[in-house]
């Protein structure tokens, strides 16, 4: 699997990141899965504190010990876990992150993460004081790089006006083609780049039975699925191929919760360099586009 190397990273990622919240919860097996993955060049590991109450952090930790050199390790920070166990706060102040990446560093038994990413954001935040807190730790070499998990136009406009996150970290699929109206562009012109999540759209795209996305009717989630299927591919490679051919992303993360699935993932990786740019647009022009109507 051919590394990308995007414009504000000194280092190369995999087109494919494997999304950790997926794995079982078991260090025994996803260290499986885990393994599977790097073995066959998803050498990009997507975690946050927030996951499983920092279980997975530990995991992920635990599996990559023998191997952290070898592997890019992205993790997020802003959701404080309460004492008392009964659900998190937003919390994107500085003083928090400063503190929080210490612990995500223990869990992950390492001395620096490669992408440090805020896990949410709005217009409201303490900007100013948030991507201080990330120059502070990429100055003390705790971070390589810094990003923002966001979907909300307005937010990613007011960060990117701020300062060059190397990574935004958003939603898009098929049945998710809001990032194209202006965020794509505002970001190719930039040295920022998305890494796509939900490139699945929750497996609807592929074989969960059909039910309501977004603005679409479960019909026409059937109707999309099956021209995808017409391809006479893996679905899974159409999409991989769909969502790697936007200028502006970076990597696609991609949960995976078994080793078969990870085998999976490789097969389609590589049969998505079969699909013509044609067979895209073409599919592609039949979706009809949907729009942000909140936070523009």
């Amino acid at each position: 699997m051919e590394k990308r190397k995007l414009p504000s990273l000194a280092f190369e990622v995999s087109p494919i990141a494997l999304g950790c919240m997926s794995l079982q919860g078991s260090l025994k097996e996803d260290k499986k899965i885990i393994d599977a993955a790097v073995a066959g060049g998803i050498s990009f590991l997507d975690t946050a504190d927030l996951y499983q109450k920092g279980i997975n952090e530990k995991i992920v930790g635990a599996a990559i010990r023998d191997k952290r050199t070898d592997v890019i390790l992205a993790t997020k920070v802003g959701n404080q876990l309460r004492e008392d166990g009964s659900g998190w706060d937003w919390n994107p102040r500085k003083s928090y992150i400063l503190k929080a990446v210490e612990e995500s560093l223990k869990r992950l038994q390492t001395d620096y993460i490669d992408i440090y990413q805020l896990h949410g954001g709005t217009l409201e935040d303490p900007w100013e004081e948030t991507l201080e807190a990330f120059e502070i730790l990429k100055s003390q070499g705790k971070i390589r790089a810094f990003g923002i998990s966001s979907i909300r136009p307005n937010v990613i406009r007011k960060v990117m006006g701020m300062s060059t996150p190397a990574t935004i970290m958003m939603q898009y699929s098929p049945l998710d083609r809001r990032p194209e109206e202006t965020v794509f562009p505002m970001i190719t012109e930039s040295d920022t780049r998305v890494l796509v999540r939900g490139a699945f759209a929750k497996g609807l795209l592929i074989n969960k039975p059909e039910e309501p996305f977004l603005d679409y009717s479960a019909a026409e989630v059937k109707e999309i699925r099956e021209l995808i299927a017409d391809s006479g591919l893996l679905p899974e490679a159409f999409l991989i191929r769909f969502g790697l051919m936007q200028r502006a992303v970076g990597s696609l993360v991609i949960g995976a919760s078994s080793v078969a699935q990870v085998e999976k993932l490789i097969t389609a990786y590589r049969q998505q360099e079969m699909i013509s740019d044609e067979l895209l647009r073409g599919v592609s022009m039949k979706i009809p586009l949907n729009r942000y109507t909140q936070h523009r």
